[in-house]
């Protein structure tokens, strides 16, 4: 198309040129010579115009094309500079499943390995029970003709070593033996009971007993719970529940709390000398958080150690957080604005509403083991036990199963994904004693340190706050006893 024009302009100008010169030979008088020049002339000058002309179009069209080729060329590398935000980025996604995806692994990994060596010691702890009722029965069978050199030695011995098999599921029954004697006694009565509190506390004959909170199903220690005991003129326990009634009706409960919290705050310094993860629970009476003088001496004794308030967990009934008045409410404010956390035991029911709870401070929710492990409570609650730890760790709650006493309740409760255990089966309540105390029997107190809040022979040394064992064995009573004396 350009080479046919191109030819007919060039024809054009040649006619153009050749009738310039026939019009100045005819009609002008120029010669023939000086008509073809003056032709040719106006043919160069075309020709140049011509050619100048198109250079001047070629150039304009290049000029555009370069234009839009530049265009182009940025729109492709804004393009390829997305893609290549958006390739990072699904790199850096796939990097983070990978490690996620890896540390998932690596945990069920450690789970299946501390589920392993669970079962070999529950299968340890099955043989051992079923050697020891084996060698029962075949000294039981032996005939009453056969010569013994030692009478009655053989069924005595196996009676004993069957006897931790036997009394093992019920350790909570055989743990406090002589409080329950002491606290069934009719020979006290009330005001006798009052005096006795009331000498004890001023005496300061108030013992802290820890038990610890294991981790599942790892059991490893996490937390201690505070327990509160007082001793008589004569030496006899009183257990929390024996006493609290009465000191709250001859208004001794809140000396009683401000007491047990300074021996926690102690205890607790102690023992994060040791491990800096671990914590104290402290329980707390309705009694002191709804009397204002009381709560106001133990406000600013947790001021004071306001740097623990992490590890110090303030332990309160459930029947208390259902009955609060507004200055109990206020109270509790005061107390998680200084960082303190909250935990709830004696539930007898599972109806929960962990949205209020988390809003006022609770961080820890005590259940015995066998409400949660009853079929009864899915039907009377508003969400299946199961369901519960799921539930609470939402808002930011732990559930602690307590008042665990067999190895079957913690399989089930592992099903319910249950992160915390207490009870006998890890470890009883243990005293701490004073310093120079014996280990089983209680001393007199020092008459001249009768301050409630100083005494110096009332702080338990770290290395008495002993740990229970890291895992539990059924057999370790039966592996003393099979080694023999000495």
């Amino acid at each position: 198309m350009i080479r046919i024009s191109t030819i007919f302009i060039a024809i054009c100008m040649v006619l153009v040129a050749a009738s310039l010169g026939l019009v100045l030979h005819a009609v002008a008088g120029f010669s023939g010579t000086e008509s073809a020049l003056v032709a040719l002339t106006a043919l160069t000058f075309l020709i140049l115009y011509n050619a100048v002309s198109m250079r001047l179009r070629d150039r304009s069209d290049v000029g555009g094309q370069i234009a839009d080729l530049s265009r182009g060329t940025a729109d492709l590398a804004r393009q390829v500079a997305e893609f290549g935000r958006r390739l990072a980025a699904v790199e850096s996604r796939v990097v983070s499943a990978n490690s996620a995806s890896s540390d998932r692994i690596q945990a069920v990994v450690g789970e299946i390995n501390e589920l392993g060596v669970l079962v070999k010691q529950l299968a340890v702890s099955v043989a051992g029970h079923e050697d020891l009722l084996a060698s029962g029965a075949a000294a039981a069978s032996v005939p009453a003709g056969r010569p013994d050199p030692e009478p009655q030695s053989e069924p005595a011995i196996a009676a004993e070593q069957a006897a931790p098999a036997i009394a093992r599921p019920l350790p909570a029954a055989a743990a406090k033996p002589a409080i329950a004697a002491e606290a069934a006694s009719p020979s006290r009565n009330q005001p006798q009971l009052l005096a006795a509190v009331k000498n004890a506390v001023e005496e300061n004959r108030l013992d802290i007993y820890l038990q610890p909170m294991v981790t599942l199903p790892q059991r490893k220690v996490r937390f201690y719970e505070a327990v509160t005991r007082l001793r008589d003129d004569r030496d006899q326990i009183l257990a929390a529940d024996d006493f609290i009634a009465t000191a709250e009706a001859g208004g001794l409960i809140g000396k009683i709390d401000h007491m047990v919290m300074l021996r926690c705050v102690q205890v607790l310094r102690r023992l994060m000398v040791r491990n800096k993860d671990v914590g104290v629970f402290c329980n707390v009476s309705a009694a002191t958080l709804g009397n204002a003088a009381n709560f106001a001496q133990c406000l600013d004794f947790l001021e004071a150690n306001r740097a623990l308030a992490p590890s110090f967990v303030l332990e309160f009934k459930q029947a208390t957080f259902r009955h609060l008045r507004p200055t109990e409410i206020e109270n509790l404010a005061a107390l998680s604005q200084r960082g303190y956390r909250f935990s709830i035991d004696h539930v007898t029911d599972l109806r929960i509403e962990p949205r209020d709870l988390a809003d006022r401070g609770v961080r820890f929710i005590k259940v015995p083991a066998a409400l949660l492990l009853d079929p009864k409570q899915s039907s009377t609650s508003d969400i299946h036990p199961s369901d519960l730890s799921d539930l609470l760790g939402r808002f930011g709650i732990d559930l602690i199963a307590e008042k665990i006493e067999g190895e079957r309740a913690v399989v089930d409760l592992l099903d319910y994904d249950v992160r915390f255990g207490q009870g006998f089966l890890f470890a009883p309540p243990r005293p701490l004693r004073p310093e120079g105390a014996s280990a089983t029997g209680g001393t007199t107190p020092n008459k001249e340190s009768g301050s409630p809040n100083g005494p110096s022979n009332s702080v338990p040394m770290a290395s008495q706050a002993a740990e229970p064992p890291m895992r539990a064995t059924g057999n370790a009573a039966l592996a003393r006893r099979a080694t023999g004396p000495g």
